[in-house]
């Protein structure tokens, strides 16, 4: 009984607040402060009651972020200016295919003999046992090709050079002689065929070996115009296909 009067008296004493807010007085501390919630408090909740609002919240990305303090210090440590990209330093080489290695060899060619394939772009010197060794080579250009045989009538070492008249006519600048050297493209050694103006030679442009870019002569690289200048004598015949 006594729970059931409460229950009904705290009933009535919310009626008599609702049909006459005016005569309580809150101020006086006789009843509680009624209960006023800003919308900026109510915000979050109401975010959390509403999922689908929540997609409008920006995503977080999970693409990398790029670094660029950190690259400009790597960028100045190479002494490149700040914003410059680095450049790479070309690396010009030689096709491992022009490298020099030892063959069978059965052709009708004799020993100490020189056979030239400029289309295949090598020289073979013939060795006893039926070898050759074979070395990569650079042939003349279209218009400069030709065949034949001769000897090799004299050999040099960082061979002086003076262009022709005909290719000085050609190529305007060049020299009318250029000591033998480093920068000299006839390299390191020259074996001079016959009569004629072509030579073996070395190059100052090895990446070159295996193409088609000379005005007639056969060019090798350093190393191995070396090499085949000290197994061949002077008056070994030299055979170009």
């Amino acid at each position: 009984m006594q729970r059931t009067g409460f229950l009904l008296a705290a009933a009535m004493l919310a009626g008599a607040m609702a049909l006459s807010p005016a005569k309580a007085d809150y101020r006086s501390g006789a009843g509680a402060p009624p209960l006023l919630l800003s919308p900026d408090l109510t915000e979050p909740w109401v975010l959390q009651l509403q999922p689908h609002r929540r997609q409008m919240r920006p995503q977080v990305t999970t693409r990398p972020v790029m670094r660029q303090p950190q690259r400009m210090e790597r960028v100045r440590h190479m002494g490149v200016a700040p914003g410059a990209a680095p450049q790479r330093k070309v690396q010009r080489q030689v096709d491992p295919r022009f490298l020099p290695t030892t063959v069978a060899y059965d052709g009708k060619h004799k020993p100490g003999d020189i056979v030239i394939d400029t289309e295949a772009r090598y020289l073979y010197l013939i060795e006893k046992g039926g070898f050759a060794r074979r070395y990569g080579v650079g042939v003349g250009r279209p218009g400069f090709e030709w065949a034949g045989t001769h000897k090799v009538t004299r050999k040099a070492e960082w061979p002086d050079w003076r262009p022709p008249a005909e290719m000085r006519k050609r190529q305007p600048g060049l020299p009318v002689h250029m000591a033998g050297g480093p920068k000299n493209p006839l390299g390191a050694r020259a074996l001079y065929l016959g009569s004629t103006l072509y030579r073996i030679h070395g190059s100052n442009e090895p990446w070159t070996i295996g193409r088609a870019v000379s005005s007639g002569c056969i060019r090798m690289r350093n190393e191995d115009v070396i090499d085949l200048y000290n197994r061949v004598p002077v008056g070994a015949k030299v055979h170009v296909l």
